[in-house]
């Protein structure tokens, strides 16, 4: 088998997320992907079954478990396939089309629910706000720097007890992007991820009912981080990255 490994939602290699994207005939057994998605150590591979006629059908695994929803391994997965693409997924039927260099997804939208926290990690500190959406805790800080300079307490955000947790705030009017966020999925193997494509179906909703515009850019300021475009479209979200193949692996065993 062979993989590809493109880091998505950004222009240049060794930033953003990086994804492994399996082509394939047929799904391996559950337990052979997640084998190999634990061998690839990134917060997710994807696998695709690729069709003559589309949908492709494709499965995301981080190196603990399968999840429902993964924006940039789908990005990626297009990025290999050439960006317009119908995939068929767990989340339903997702598509891509590619448009001047940048790579644009049609995702569910998550509209936050607002939900007191179960515990309130020390790190937190004062919010102004939190909720659920998805499968995620989503959480604003007052400041953006509050999220630059977060230090997250894994066990702590891992008996929250869902897939991960959204912090986010406001971006300076000067940052040249809208928001700030970074997520932290312990409960499904992931520290911090890189940028999360599938939190944006929850930051867009959020964000657009508070700067009242649909159409928004994100930075997640991870270590490597990354950009995401985000437009609300109703129930749906557009999600726009780049992706930049790096490097091919080749399994032998």
């Amino acid at each position: 088998m062979e993989l590809t490994v493109v880091d998505a939602f950004t222009d240049k290699p060794y930033a953003g997320n990086p994804a492994a994207v399996a082509l394939v005939d047929g799904f391996p057994p559950d337990d052979r992907m997640q084998d190999i998605a634990r061998e690839m150590n990134l917060s997710e591979t994807a696998f695709v079954v690729e069709r003559s006629v589309s949908p492709h059908d494709l499965r995301w695994f981080t190196p603990a478990t399968e999840v429902g929803l993964c924006g940039h391994a789908t990005l990626a997965a297009a990025h290999v396939l050439g960006g317009r693409c119908e995939f068929q997924t767990r989340s339903g039927v997702l598509t891509s089309e590619s448009i001047d260099g940048w790579i644009y997804l049609d995702f569910p939208a998550w509209r936050p629910i607002e939900t007191a926290l179960p515990e309130v990690p020390a790190a937190l500190g004062t919010y102004v706000w939190a909720g659920i959406a998805g499968d995620d805790w989503i959480v604003e800080l007052p400041f953006a720097q509050d999220v630059f300079d977060f230090v997250a307490d894994q066990t702590a955000i891992a008996r929250l007890g869902r897939r991960g947790l959204i912090i986010t705030a406001r971006a300076p009017d000067d940052a040249g992007y809208d928001v700030v966020s970074r997520v932290f999925g312990p409960n499904v193997g992931i520290t911090e991820d890189p940028v999360t494509g599938s939190a944006h179906c929850a930051l867009a909703p959020y964000w657009a009912t508070r700067l009242e515009r649909d159409v928004l850019t994100g930075f997640q300021a991870s270590r490597r981080g990354g950009i995401v475009r985000m437009r609300l479209k109703g129930e749906r979200v557009e999600l726009g990255g780049q992706a930049v193949t790096v490097s091919r692996v080749n399994l032998i065993a």
